[in-house]
């Protein structure tokens, strides 16, 4: 092999190396796109459940999924391991006895699990549409002082009260109320959490989640 040959020769392993490097980090570049951070740990999700993680976008569109990440940026920001001073869990803030009634025993593995904290929310928001679906189809598109009665702001106001209380609220018209620890009432979250498309939730009367 001559000079000449020798430098073309160099000059092809170049550009071999160079065009392999750029795939390399692209192909990682494009693998860490669908690694969630979450503390010290990361969670490998599928490309069609990438919008699950989306936290950080507080307002999507009226969908569910709009509506399930305008809750979370209400209760904790969209985030996973939030645990507030009443010792409420996660990104939707559930309570130990909620979680016990569909069927997560271990707080601490909720916490640490945010694909399972998005299905509890699901599960649980079926189990409210269900015990609300007669208050749902009698006071949807009422007013109550001042404010619309839709679905989604009845399934809102549920996640912060319990259903119990919502019930009490659309039977008394608006007279009574509950406010949570930090103030925030039923009609704040139905006026708030108005005008949702809660087509994707189908009621369910006792939705239990199996985990390990």
């Amino acid at each position: 092999m001559n000079y000449k040959q020798s430098f073309y020769f160099i000059a092809l392993l170049v550009v071999v190396f160079v065009l392999f490097d750029a795939f390399s980090f692209s192909s990682q570049a494009e693998s860490q796109e669908n690694r969630i951070p979450y503390g010290s740990l990361y969670y490998t999700v599928l490309e069609n459940d990438i919008d699950i993680f989306k936290s950080e976008i507080p307002f999507l569109n009226k969908s569910y999924v709009g509506f399930k990440e305008a809750i979370a940026f209400k209760e904790s920001q969209g985030k996973y391991g939030a645990v507030n001073t009443l010792g409420y869990l996660g990104k939707y803030q559930f309570g130990v006895s909620t979680l016990d009634l569909l069927g997560i025993q271990n707080p601490q593995y909720f916490l640490m699990n945010p694909k399972l904290q998005e299905h509890v929310f699901l599960a649980n928001t079926k189990r409210n549409k269900w015990v609300l679906r007669r208050y749902i189809d009698r006071f949807e598109c009422l007013e109550m002082n001042g404010i619309l009665i839709t679905e989604s702001g009845i399934l809102a106001a549920a996640h912060l009260a319990g259903p119990g209380s919502v019930k009490r609220y659309l039977r008394s018209y608006g007279r009574f109320d509950i406010s949570d620890a930090y103030g925030t009432d039923i009609p704040s979250y139905i006026e708030k959490f108005s005008g949702y498309d809660m087509s994707f939730v189908i009621p369910q009367h006792k939705p239990k989640l199996i985990v390990p």
